[in-house]
């Protein structure tokens, strides 16, 4: 029996060695092809740290300031890179910091393999030292967990989490190891990846009776919408997408996580829609006859009340995962399977189409949309900043090829409305969980899994201070991550809630900053704020081509709504476009 050292080189010989169960880990990383990692170490991580200060010349480990940032990393990395995240952490408390970023994955379909250590095994159930009963913890926000309590089993499983993880609709996957486990000395027979499980279905059966009827319905529409979610990503079907609505000459409308999967600027692209989406995919969506849905869920913000939601259409949806379809409107065809296989079915059974009174329609909305919402934020006339002009500057400016990753807040929904994007994976963001604190980590996560592309982490003065401490990471490592902070003094989409539903009671909404340019500076990292029109556009050239990570401050207004917005108990029809319509 051959003892492997592994220093310096990667198990490659298929004869049996002997290893740790640490050793093993981290072997199961690069044979999956992990070149990054984020984490921080503990008492019941520690073998698995030891392992790895062998391993430095092929996984690269990233220091975070706190477990949370390290995961919502590992969120950016997987959403920028469409590889599968992995975060490092130690029993206990750093195993529960994994809970909000394991929660925001699980619903936003991010793949990600998170290792947490744990006490020995005889100590299980005893309320040891830093002892969490995480598998249970974690069961509802992971797509699969286990406990690893013997070495033995870490090839098999490490294989069977990525596979997971990956595959069919992404999620997170949690694998905690005990320390005995960890030590453990045991005969290694090679790593081999996994591709099946027999109870696991990751893909379902194509029926092509419902693509064919699918078909008739569209081909016999008069008013046909697309709407499309962030399966079009996951499912790497953004040409066969933009095969599909061309063809058929339908309008398409993003949801908040479905945006970029093609260029805004698209001639059939209609915007936005949801709470604070597009005038008109909102309004339109109860006047189509039929609705196509691509790889999105039908979540609250998109619908509305769903007693008003659509009743005049028929219903065709598109997913991999069926347990999203009629969970919250009811399907007329339902359409299972992955989207980059059923699109082009699809797409090969319609008539080439055109609707141009129908998009008009569209564009009509829009441009109603554009006098009283748009052209005052984008273009204000008075002398208080705007979130929508700062956006407007940094998009002619970056002319749509940066990776903008957003915060979650009155600045997301503004970027997400009138940010410019070119390319897939371009948009970044807490879309179901809605994290604050999630985009300056992300970012970091984003620089690492796509560093030919700018990273732009757009960030409210609140959700700022839930995270900051990741600068410390940027200082340590240096990504080049640009942080534009809008600052309005206020936790600004609560503000906006409690000023037009609840009679202007501020109730805890004024948050006091401190200087973050002299943060900044202490982590040695560059910056300024500006809060003059005349200063921004190179303000914001300095911060994109600066030579490493900025922060930008720019001061905007106090009390600046968001509109359009779907108040909350309406339809979407209901739409309105300022605080008079209320």
């Amino acid at each position: 029996m051959e003892t492997a050292t592994l220093q310096n080189k990667p198990i490659v010989t298929p004869a049996a060695v002997t290893l740790s169960g640490s050793q093993a880990v981290l072997d199961a990383l690069v044979q999956e092809g992990v070149t990054t990692i984020f984490g921080y170490p503990g008492g019941a991580i520690m073998p698995i740290y030891d392992a790895l200060y062998d391993y430095q010349d092929r996984l690269q480990h990233i220091l975070v300031r706190h477990e949370q940032g390290g995961i919502h990393a590992a969120q950016g990395f997987a959403r920028a890179s469409g590889r599968t995240g992995v975060v490092f952490a130690t029993s206990g408390p750093g195993a529960t910091n994994l809970v909000t970023g394991l929660a925001d994955a699980m619903i936003d379909s991010t793949p990600l393999v998170c290792i947490t250590g744990q006490v020995f095994a005889h100590l299980l159930g005893t309320d040891a030292f830093q002892e969490t009963d995480v598998i249970n913890i974690t069961t509802p926000v992971t797509k699969w967990n286990y406990q690893v309590t013997d070495a033995t089993e870490i090839p098999h499983v490490l294989a069977k989490a990525f596979y997971i993880a990956g595959s069919g609709r992404p999620g997170p996957v949690l694998i905690d190891i005990t320390k005995n486990a960890q030590l453990q000395q045991f005969t290694y027979e090679g790593y081999q990846k996994c591709d099946h499980i027999r109870s696991y279905r990751p893909k379902p059966v194509v029926r092509k009776e419902y693509l064919e009827e699918a078909a008739r319905l569209i081909n016999a529409a008069e008013r046909p919408f697309v709407i499309f979610g962030q399966g079009v990503i996951l499912g790497k079907a953004e040409q066969e997408f933009k095969a599909f609505i061309e063809k058929a000459g339908i309008p398409a409308a993003w949801t908040i996580m479905g945006m970029s999967a093609i260029p805004t600027d698209h001639p059939l692209a209609v915007g936005m829609l949801g709470m604070h989406g597009n005038y008109g995919p909102n309004v339109l969506t109860n006047e189509c006859d039929v609705l196509i849905a691509v790889g999105m869920r039908f979540d609250d913000r998109v619908t509305g009340r769903l007693d008003k939601y659509a009743k005049q259409a028929k219903i065709i949806h598109l997913d991999i995962d069926p347990a999203e379809i009629d969970k919250n409107v009811k399907a007329t065809v339902p359409v299972w399977g992955d989207c980059r296989e059923t699109l082009p079915m699809l797409t090969h059974l319609l008539d080439t189409k055109v609707y141009p009174h129908w998009l008009q329609r569209f564009h009509d909305l829009m441009q109603r949309e554009q006098e009283q919402c748009i052209q005052p934020e984008l273009h204000p006339e008075g002398e208080v900043l705007t979130m929508g002009e700062v956006i407007r500057e940094l998009n002619e400016l970056t002319n749509g090829e940066a990776i903008i990753v957003t915060d979650v807040g009155q600045h997301q929904m503004v970027a997400c409305r009138y940010a410019r994007m070119n390319k897939t994976k371009s948009n970044i963001t807490s879309g179901g969980l809605g994290t604050m604190g999630y985009a300056l980590p992300a970012a970091i996560g984003a620089a690492y899994g796509d560093p030919s592309r700018t990273t732009v982490a757009i960030i409210g003065d609140g959700g700022f201070q839930m995270t900051l401490q990741e600068l410390g990471t940027i200082m340590q490592y240096g990504p080049n991550v640009k942080i534009l902070i809008l600052n309005n003094n206020f936790l600004g989409m609560v503000r906006q809630w409690q000023q037009l539903f609840h009679e202007n009671r501020y109730s805890f909404v004024d948050i006091q900053s401190p200087d973050f340019v002299q943060v900044a500076k202490g982590y040695r990292i560059e910056g300024q704020s500006v809060s003059e029109r005349s200063r921004l556009r190179e303000a914001l050239r300095t911060m994109l081509e600066w030579g490493g990570s900025y922060l930008l401050e720019v001061m905007v207004g106090k009390e600046n709504n968001v509109f359009p917005m779907v108040p909350q108990g309406r339809g979407v029809a209901e739409c309105v476009l300022s605080k008079d319509e209320i």
